[in-house]
Formats: C-alpha cells, sequence, structure tokens
C-alpha cells in the first residue's frame, strides 16, 4: 500500500499534468483524506488536516464531542471512554484523536483515491465550461481521433481532454476524413451530457464559412468589414453579404483579396464548395439584385406587406438566376429574408398589362417553399429510411446524387433511381436549359462573383 509520501508526490505530478495550482493541490489531498476518514469512521466525521508546504507532510486530527451518551459515533465520545484518556475531560469538550496514515486500510485508501479521481474529473469539466460557453461561433482545430456511427470525434489541440465531436448532420456529405486528419470546424454549442460537457462541432453550419473568413480576412478579425448576412447549401454554394464600416475599403474586395487569394482559401477548406460574395445594403429592393448574382437583374419590384421580391431577368440570364435545382435563387432568398418570385422576360411580357404582380395565384409565381416527403409519391418502406437518415422535407434531398442516396441505410438502387426521377420531374423551369448543356454549366460552375 501506498505511504503518505508517495501519495503526495503522485498528486503533485498530476497536479503538473493537469495545471493545478498548489492549493488546488492540497484541497484535492484534504478532500481524500476526508473520504477516507468518513469510510473508517462514519459519515459526520470531524477532522483538522494540515500539510506541510515544504515537505508534503500531513498531520490528521479527528475531532469527537464528548457526551454522556452517544448518538453518533462517526463524532461523538461517552465521557467515560474520554477520561480513560484524560481524566480531565467533561461533556462538551472536543476531544482530540492523532491519526496516522498507516491506519487507513485498503477500504479507506480506495476511498480517498476515488474522491480525488471524482474531484479532478470535475475541475476539468467546470474548466471545460468556462473556457468554451462563450466561444460559441468560434474556428477550432484539432484531429479526427475516430469515427462511430457516423459521427466524428475531434482531439482539439488546445483542449485535448475535451469531448468534441461533429455529428452527421453537421458534416459536409462530400468530404471524408480518416483518423489522424487535421480538422477544423466551428464551434456550434457546449451540450450538457451525464458523463460532463460536450462540445458539438459544425462543418455545415454557415457560420463554420463566416469562421474561415474571419481567419482568412483581418478586416472582418478587426470589425472593419462585418458579415451581415450569409446563407449556404452545404457541399454546393454559399452566399455571403458584406459591409464596411470604413468607405475606403471595399468589403468585396477585402474579403476576395490580391488574385482572388483570401476566398480561394476559403474554397480550398470547403472541398470546392462554390461562394458568391455580395455587398450589403439596407434596401432590400437593391440587395435582391445583388443577392441573385452571378444574373443580371432587369427589374426588381417588393411587397413590404408580404415581404415578396419580384425580379425579372433576361432570358439569357434565367438559368443563370435559378441556378441548378433552384439553388441560386433559394439561397438569395434566405440571404434576403424575403420570398423571391423570379420571372424571365418573355414570361413577364406574356401576362400582359392586367398582370397584378402580387397575384394570390399560386400557379403565376414561382415557388420556393418546402413540403414534406411525405406529401410525394413515394413507398412506405423508401419514405421511413429516408426519415431516418434526417430527410423529411422535399428540400432536404433536392441536391443529393446517386451516390448519397445508396450510401443511406435501406436504399436500393431502384429507390435511388425512382427519387433521382421525382426530383428532375419537380424541378424542371420553364426556360431552363436541360442538365448537360453549356449555359447550365456556366450557371453551376461560375465563379465567385464580387457583386
Amino acid at each position: 500500500m501506498a505511504n503518505a509520501g508517495q501519495i503526495v508526490a503522485a498528486l503533485r505530478d498530476m497536479g503538473s499534468t493537469k495545471d493545478l495550482s498548489p492549493d488546488e493541490v492540497h484541497d484535492l489531498l484534504k478532500d481524500g483524506i476526508m473520504a477516507g476518514l468518513v469510510r473508517i469512521h462514519g459519515p459526520n466525521v470531524e477532522a483538522e488536516i494540515d500539510i506541510d508546504e515544504q515537505t508534503g507532510e500531513f498531520d490528521i486530527v479527528v475531532l469527537r464531542r464528548v457526551v454522556e451518551e452517544v448518538e453518533d459515533p462517526s463524532s461523538e465520545i461517552s465521557l467515560e471512554e474520554a477520561r480513560w484518556d484524560d481524566p480531565g475531560f467533561e461533556v462538551g469538550d472536543i476531544m482530540e484523536v492523532p491519526v496516522e496514515f498507516a491506519q487507513f486500510g485498503r477500504n479507506a485508501v480506495m476511498a480517498m483515491k476515488q474522491r480525488i479521481v471524482q474531484r479532478v474529473r470535475e475541475g476539468e469539466r467546470q474548466r471545460i465550461r468556462d473556457e468554451f460557453e462563450d466561444r460559441v461561433g468560434e474556428l477550432l482545430s484539432g484531429e479526427v481521433q475516430q469515427t462511430e456511427r457516423g459521427k466524428m470525434v475531434v482531439m482539439l489541440n488546445r483542449a485535448r481532454d475535451a469531448d468534441a465531436i461533429i455529428p452527421w448532420k453537421e458534416q459536409n456529405p462530400r468530404e471524408r476524413f480518416r483518423q489522424g486528419d487535421p480538422i477544423r470546424a466551428v464551434l456550434k454549442k457546449v451540450e450538457e451530457t451525464p458523463k460532463g460537457p460536450r462540445l458539438i462541432l459544425s462543418r455545415a453550419d454557415p457560420y463554420f464559412v463566416a469562421a474561415l473568413f474571419k481567419l482568412e480576412v483581418p478586416e472582418i478579425y478587426q470589425g472593419i468589414v462585418e458579415i451581415k448576412r450569409i446563407s449556404r447549401e452545404v457541399g454546393g454554394r454559399t452566399k455571403i453579404a458584406v459591409s464596411s464600416r470604413d468607405e475606403s475599403i471595399d468589403p468585396v474586395g477585402a474579403c476576395v483579396g490580391l488574385k482572388g487569394s483570401r476566398v480561394q482559401a476559403v474554397v480550398s477548406e470547403l472541398g470546392g464548395e462554390r461562394i458568391d460574395i455580395v455587398p450589403w445594403h439596407p434596401e432590400t429592393e437593391v440587395f435582391a439584385r445583388r443577392a441573385l448574382a452571378p444574373a443580371r437583374v432587369s427589374r426588381v419590384v417588393s411587397n413590404q406587406d408580404r415581404q415578396v421580391i419580384t425580379a425579372i431577368v433576361d432570358e439569357d440570364q434565367l438559368s443563370l438566376a435559378i441556378g441548378r435545382n433552384g439553388q441560386n435563387v433559394r439561397l438569395a432568398s434566405q440571404l434576403i429574408g424575403w420570398q423571391i418570385d423570379l420571372y424571365g422576360s418573355r414570361e413577364w411580357l406574356e401576362k400582359g398589362p392586367e398582370f397584378t404582380l402580387f397575384a394570390e395565384r399560386e400557379e403565376d409565381q414561382y415557388e420556393t417553399s418546402d413540403f414534406p416527403l411525405s406529401e410525394l409519391d413515394i413507398p412506405a418502406t423508401t419514405l421511413a429510411a429516408l426519415n431516418a437518415a434526417g430527410y423529411n422535407t422535399f428540400l432536404d434531398i433536392i441536391d443529393l446524387e446517386r451516390q448519397d442516396f445508396l450510401r443511406t441505410e435501406g436504399l436500393s438502387e431502384e429507390d435511388a433511381d425512382l427519387l433521382l426521377s421525382i426530383i428532375d420531374q419537380l424541378t424542371v423551369v420553364e426556360g431552363e436549359v436541360p442538365s448537360g448543356s453549356e449555359s447550365e454549366g456556366g450557371a453551376d460552375d461560375s465563379e465567385e462573383s464580387p457583386g
């Protein structure tokens, strides 16, 4: 069994490893000794413990109140028994009983060890809470430790003891990481679990892109350039609206960097995800024009009451404005926070002068709203597999490819073909160039637009 000196030495080593102060080490030791005394004497034992700062040696004295009749043996002693030691004891006196560490049996030592380990764990958990609870939205870096049941376990560089994970829904489905790979992610929230705080990280959240720009663009870090709005479809495209507090600094140019160096660094981290950077504007109509970049908008009309923007573009810009599977107009709508009804110039002229801009008829509008998958003609088993994987609405699957469906548990090749067919049927827009043509390639593969 370890002696007192060995225990103190072990505690000091642990204090050095866990970055504990000498006072914290002494508190741990005292608490552990009290746990051992409780195992020996009982739950209400009282004691004085003195620790020598230089040698680390400690003295233990158990305090017992002298009483006529003992009711609590852990803290009391009878007058008769006390007078065996000193005839001068009276009822109400406090008897001091020295205790040598050698008197601690195996059970007492185990109780002492368990209490110290418990206190150290609680201290680590509290330090993690204190360190990270105010850092939500910050970029953290680490290493992929393992992948289990779809989630990635990450060991952070500056908090290796922290429990940090990237859940499946917070990952980019087009990225693949292996054990040992370096990884960066944004802190989304600090979640409490029975085992302590858990850091939930994300590479799919729009704020991950914002955190990357803050890292790459000094003007954003310094607060000169501000990210006003951001919308993202992970793995596909991101739109970001920026403004400058200094009129001499172009916010878009600051984010793009010399020869596109800054935005390319972000694109590289995102695995090639497209990024549109547009200048923010307080007027919704102007902002909507910019948000629909890289398409050029001929006319914009707004309805303040319904928060609807009607945008008219030339025919050669329609496919670009819509984007692949409606992605560009959908992200623009999310960016400005209003619904966008998009029309080609030919369709708009065919409506005639009596056409009401904001008619309630849905057939006269380009619908951008979402709807449940249960409303589609999908077999029950296929629907159940999609729901189990977290796909509940049409917009959840609209940008998925065949291999994404095949990786989903419970979906066969026939199911994948059926779902792709349904997506194609529901995303055909009048005036859109068929898949594979040169025009659509321009819409999907356009370079970053500075607005």
